[in-house]
């Protein structure tokens, strides 16, 4: 029994380290399979419309799982757990009056353990376990059945949790297309304005006076230009290409290219390792010096920005400094939504790290978030 503990605790702390739906599904489905030595193992998730929102399964080759077509719907013995939050193990599922059989393509099951997942008083999901391993009539035992409530019971507050965590994200995506809304009516909307304006101007002078019309028709191409290069701005901070395909470091460079023509302060980027790191790692350390430097710029009244990675060893950082007028941390709070100080905060502990802010009035702002840059992405050091 000591062993099927120190699994059930390696199991559980495997899936709370894990923040999305699905990955904490497929790992609950393996870890339940291996605790009780099954040959198959099923989690299902319902969609409250008589099917399955997700239904993932361990020990089926993708051959199998790929001929049975679609997602099962929730009758028979998959519905039966999830109207009662009381487990259900039988020698051979066959029997049951509740068994309607499975395509052809399934495979053969008899020996069956079913054990609901439930949270604040609602089956939200089941554990499906058969064929006991160890030969012909080898069935599931009632120490099976508690190990599997056991883990149903922490399979509840993962499934919440990285539900959570993924309505989070769905959230702070909501306010960055805010963020670029605000910024699109702010600067390329006036721009617009002032080329309307420009192009009314030049149309009033073609036949007056032809020197200042060219004139005028000078200064719309220069709006025209300027309006294309802060679209290209708002358009890369919603996907830029190279931070997939060619890492953070790359991406940074770009982006800061595409700032350098942009804004009139000097912007220096440093960087001292680029090696890859995972994508969810690069894409919020990407987001959160996105969101730093567009206050540098924006807010900050700063004539020097410097923008610095460091990605060489277990730790990597980035930190953005300006020489702008600072301001009192103290009141941070008071205004951090505006500034998106919230937003990186968050972002920055979603990535298991830490965010610093330091600042006074009149001496600059340095933001620095640290993470764990955990194992290197296999796509390998650039």
């Amino acid at each position: 029994m000591d062993s099927a503990l120190r699994a059930m605790s390696d199991a559980v702390l495997a899936i709370a380290a894990e923040r999305r739906v699905d990955p904490v599904l497929q790992k609950l489905a393996d870890a339940a399979r291996d605790l009780v030595h099954a040959r198959y193992a099923a989690i299902g998730i319902p969609d409250g419309e008589g099917g399955f929102a997700t239904f993932l399964t361990s020990g089926m080759s993708d051959a199998q799982y790929e001929a049975l077509g679609r997602l099962p719907r929730t009758h028979g013995m998959l519905g039966a757990m999830l109207e009662t939050p009381e487990p259900y193990r039988t020698a051979n599922i066959q029997e049951d009056p509740r068994f309607q059989g499975w395509p052809s393509a399934h495979p053969n099951m008899r020996s069956f353990l079913g054990v609901p997942i439930v949270s604040r008083a609602e089956v939200i999901g089941a554990f499906y376990l058969t064929q006991k391993k160890g030969g012909r009539g080898t069935q599931f035992t009632t120490e099976d059945e508690e190990l599997i409530r056991t883990l149903a019971a922490h399979a509840a507050i993962a499934i919440e949790n990285a539900r959570l965590n993924e309505r989070s994200r769905e959230l702070s995506t909501i306010e960055e297309r805010k963020r670029l809304a605000r910024e699109l009516h702010d600067s390329v909307t006036q721009t617009l304005f002032s080329i309307g304006l420009t192009a009314e101007a030049a149309a009033e002078l073609i036949e007056s006076d032809a020197a200042r019309a060219r004139d005028q028709l000078g200064r719309l191409q220069e709006l025209t230009s300027a309006a294309m290069e802060e679209m290209r701005s708002l358009i890369f901070e919603l996907r830029p290409a190279e931070l997939e395909s060619e890492g953070l470091a790359a991406a940074l460079r770009k982006h800061v290219e595409v700032l350098r023509r942009l804004h009139r302060q000097e912007i220096e980027l440093r960087v001292d390792g680029d090696r890859r790191l995972p994508p969810t790692v690069e894409n919020g350390l990407f987001r959160i010096a996105q969101e730093a430097l567009g206050n540098a710029l924006r807010h900050s009244g700063a004539g020097h920005v410097v923008v610095s990675l460091a990605a060489r060893d277990s730790l990597v950082s980035i930190r953005v400094e300006d020489d702008g007028c600072g301001f009192d941390p103290e009141e941070a709070a008071m205004r951090s939504r505006r500034l998106g100080l919230t937003s990186m905060r968050e972002r920055a502990e979603a990535l298991g790290g830490t965010l610093s802010i330091e600042s006074e009035p009149g001496e600059g702002t340095t933001i620095a978030v640290e993470v764990s840059g955990g194992r290197a992405d296999p796509r390998g050091d650039r």
